[in-house]
């Protein structure tokens, strides 16, 4: 399913819904509410999750995502989306985008940007709500993980300093609310199972073992008020989102039965089947159901020789355990040995976790799968651990060129189940079957909208391999949790006869990521979390965007890169003028601190860019840290050192301030506050020493209007334009130069507004003369003490 059409958004009170074909109308509740609630065989449950708080989109990692588990046995799952928002005066109607999916967290592009090669990517189901609470309704969901994700409209890229201008919470709560049915019917293979309907459906469910070729629904026996015909409406399998498991069945007219055939069906699960009358109230239809499967013997490959290799089993324990494996010699072009016919050629795979979200995939003790015209090749991927859809599955796959001159290779990637017969049109989907009433033929409805093959059970994702095009690459970003399936299978599309004895070796390079090539030289990739639950995304930078930052629309050159490397590194050089004149006028203290800042700055920069044009000398969240901490220490002394304070009190402030930074830094360093608390104080202090100064002295301080006028004024006009670009005007296309501009005023102003050396000063003064006309002296410069 791909989105709602923007007619059939949630206006304020109204409801989407997604029933199968007769039992609603998106946008409409229709009689599913009615029917649901007046059947004794149901019970319904709730689900919630704390709300969180939305964000404007940027990348991934700005989606809130949620994660339910639905029951089995569900036949209605409602989605109930709270939106609720601050009262201030920034708070307007905004559009909010939820996105819905089974098995996986949806794969979104909100921005429009491009996806990497060779990734295929299902449409994500989503609707739009303004302010408003909406409801969402899917008929016979599929049990297991479901997913949903909201966000804001995409950001205006403005970075903003964190609580320094207010702005506004739009909450997003998602409940889920479903409904069960406790009492079940359960369809025996071959064995009919007779029905009754009148009100209300019957709930039935038959289990698909795994290796099941083909799966046989039949409805026998039909009459309506004892007369001929069969009004129902059979609806098979389990709806997801994007995609569906679901296919539905009316029979109607005068036929007693009609077959409903699904090869492929989804393995090792149980298939929820639904029957519904259509003859109307107070009409009764009678029917026998049968559920008929056919088994797909497969010929494992490496089985033997793994049994004959394992130390701790004999060869006579093994056998009379196991039945034994044909060799390939025994198996003749048909797929039969001894008189059994085989579907699939079955390689083992060995499963190895190397990271979170990091599995390798290779076939055992060997290289290559053998790949032939009889029969598909299948390798069976274990991605069903409930922490694999938090990545990337990349499936890579090489033949030698002369291997294969006049013949091709066609691949399939599936989850649930494998595809087990290619088609002439080499159409990837599983489960392509008809619908065969007797004596008249049926009428066949589809859930959702049609694909390339609407009677698909479910879509894959085709590969193909040819002398021209000898290698094929697969990227499937968050693979849905189940077990996933790479078939193969050797065409000849101009002679067929020239496959019969043909046979190629394929190379198979099979991996989940968390983020494609570590999202490149342009990009950082990050595990997110929510709960207990890890996913990976991909952070971009220098104007590189998409699912893996390959993205270069609004990338920023390589000159661009250099010189904003240059920019952000080499305006923090501009320290050295305060540097200089705090060594000149022997302030050391400051001088030391504006060396710091103007260090860590500079290699914090260096550290801070993508691709070529980076060095980092420690760890990016040290260089982080020590950057904002010198930033905030500079201001902080050069303040206090413009109040001119007594020294011992000076230095107590200028370790107290240090400190205090630290802890605030350490709790949010990011927060407007804890960088302006402490420098607000420390503005307090030195007006109110200058207050002091004025009333004492009886005329203004500083006193002299050259200090005013050349010194005092620049500083404070650099100052008061730093933080006017610091706080309202860098984005993320600006940042290099307005940040590079942010350093020099900083700079300049501590230049500009460090006090000048105290000149009617004596180097020695006398505090305190002794009564034997001994003087205890003190030197205010080096703090030393003397007796004269």
């Amino acid at each position: 399913m791909a989105s709602l059409a923007p007619s059939l958004w949630p206006r304020p009170g109204m409801r989407a819904s997604i029933f199968s074909p007769g039992e609603g109308d998106p946008g409409h509740p229709g009689p599913a509410d009615s029917a649901f609630s007046a059947d004794a065989r149901l019970v319904s449950e709730q689900f919630s999750q704390a709300p969180q708080k939305l964000a404007f989109y940027s990348w991934y990692g700005s989606a809130r995502l949620f994660h339910f588990r639905v029951p089995p046995d569900t036949v209605l799952l409602r989605w109930l989306l709270q939106v609720s928002r601050g009262s201030g005066p920034t708070c307007t109607n905004v559009e909010i985008t939820v996105y819905f999916r089974y098995g996986a967290p949806p794969v979104i592009n909100p921005l429009g940007t491009s996806f990497p090669d060779n990734t295929s990517v299902q449409p994500s189901f989503f609707l739009k709500m303004l302010h408003s609470n909406a409801s969402i309704n899917i008929s016979h969901p599929a049990p297991g993980d479901w997913f949903v994700a909201a966000h804001l409209p995409p950001s205006s890229h403005k970075i903003e300093v964190k609580g320094f201008v207010p702005t506004c919470a739009y909450i997003f709560q998602p409940d889920m609310l479903v409904v069960r049915v406790v009492e079940v019917s359960i369809l025996e293979p071959d064995v009919p199972l007779p029905q009754t309907l009148l009100s209300h459906p019957s709930y039935l469910k038959v289990f698909v073992p795994e290796y099941t070729q083909e799966l046989r629904l039949e409805l026998q026996g039909c009459a309506s008020n004892g007369s001929l015909g069969c009004p129902v409406r059979l609806t098979v399998g389990l709806a997801t989102l994007p995609g569906n498991f679901q296919k539905v069945l009316t029979c109607s007219g005068p036929t007693q039965a009609c077959h409903l055939l699904l090869p492929s069906p989804p393995w090792d699960r149980w298939l929820q089947v639904t029957a519904k009358s259509l003859a109307g109230p107070r009409v009764s239809v009678a029917f026998s159901a049968v559920a008929a499967l056919t088994a797909c013997r497969p010929w494992s490959v490496n089985f033997q020789h793994l049994l004959q290799s394992s130390p701790n089993q004999s060869s006579n324990a093994s056998t009379g355990l196991l039945p034994p494996t044909p060799s390939y010699q025994d198996l003749d072009r048909r797929g039969r040995v001894g008189g059994g016919s085989f579907c699939l050629r079955s390689f083992p795979v060995l499963r190895e976790d190397v990271d979170v979200v990091s599995v390798r995939f290779q076939p055992l003790d060997r290289v290559s799968v053998l790949v032939q015209s009889d029969m598909p090749s299948v390798m069976r991927l274990n991605l069903n651990t409930g922490m694999d859809s938090g990545g990337s599955l990349t499936i890579s796959m090489r033949v030698n060129k002369t291997a294969i001159a006049n013949t091709s290779v066609v691949a399939c990637v599936t989850a649930a189940s494998p595809l087990l017969s290619f088609n002439a049109s080499l159409s990837c989907t599983t489960g392509i079957g008809g619908i065969r009433p007797r004596d008249q033929q049926a009428l066949w409805l589809p859930m959702t909208r049609p694909s390339s093959s609407p009677a698909a059970f479910f879509q894959g994702h085709p590969l193909s391999l040819s002398a021209s095009s000898p290698t094929a690459n697969l990227i499937i970003p968050y693979p849905e949790t189940d077990n996933w399936y790479l078939s193969l299978q050797l065409m000849c599309p101009e002679r067929p006869e020239e496959c019969e004895q043909a046979s190629v070796l394929v190379e198979t390079t099979l991996n989940l990521v968390p983020c494609l090539n570590d999202c490149g030289p342009y990009g950082q990739c990050l595990l997110l979390r929510r709960h207990g639950y890890l996913y990976a995304g991909c952070s971009c930078k220098a104007g590189w965007r998409g699912w893996s930052c390959t993205d270069n629309s609004t990338a920023q050159t390589a000159a661009q890169q250099k010189a904003a490397a240059l920019l952000l590194t080499l305006s923090n050089l501009v320290f050295l003028a305060p540097i200089a004149i705090s060594v000149h006028r022997s302030l050391l203290v400051e001088a030391s601190v504006y060396a710091y800042t103007m260090f860590f700055s500079t290699f914090y920069h260096a550290c801070d860019q993508p691709g070529e044009a980076v060095l980092c000398i420690l760890n990016y969240d040290t260089l982080q840290y020590c950057d904002f901490l010198g930033s905030g220490v500079s201001i902080w002394v050069t303040v206090l050192c413009m109040a001119r304070l007594k020294a011992a009190l000076k230095y107590v402030l200028f370790l107290l301030g240090a400190l205090v930074f630290a802890m605030s830094l350490q709790l949010d360093r990011r927060a407007a506050w804890n960088t302006m608390g402490p420098c607000l104080f420390a503005i307090v202090v030195m007006v109110t020493m200058w207050v002091y100064r004025c009333g004492r002295r009886r005329h203004c301080y500083p006193p002299s209007w050259q200090r005013w006028v050349f010194y005092l004024l620049p500083g404070i006009s650099m100052a008061a334009v730093a933080i006017t670009i610091y706080t309202s005007m860098m984005t993320s296309d600006n940042y290099y130069y307005t940040h590079s501009i942010w350093h020099m005023l900083l700079a300049g102003s501590a230049a500009f507004l460090l006090p000048p050396r105290e000149q009617h000063t004596k180097p020695w003064a006398c505090s305190q003369k002794l009564t034997c006309h001994y003087e205890i002296c003190k030197n205010h410069r080096d703090e030393l003490y003397t007796v004269t």
